[in-house]
């Protein structure tokens, strides 16, 4: 089983899914109206914007590496 054992982070709480999972798949009437709803988002209705926006800025890298590791497992 994947994950049958696991170690939370300090502060975390983990909840195991013991049922099954189905593998349905959406139907025609579902992929259809999300394809409907994102033609709609899409139109802009009410959405236009009247003044000029500045452009986003990206976030300056620092230089830090990142705070995880990999810790090798205590019962080795």
């Amino acid at each position: 089983m994947h994950a049958s054992r696991i170690t939370a982070p300090k502060g975390w709480e983990l909840v195991r899914y013991e049922g099954g999972f189905s593998s349905s798949t959406p139907d025609e009437d579902d992929l259809t109206a999300l394809a409907e709803a994102v033609r709609e988002a899409g139109r802009g209705e009410g959405a236009t914007v009247d003044r000029i926006t500045p452009p986003i800025s990206t976030p300056t890298r620092t230089g830090r590496r990142g705070h995880l590791r990999v810790l090798p497992d205590p019962g080795n």
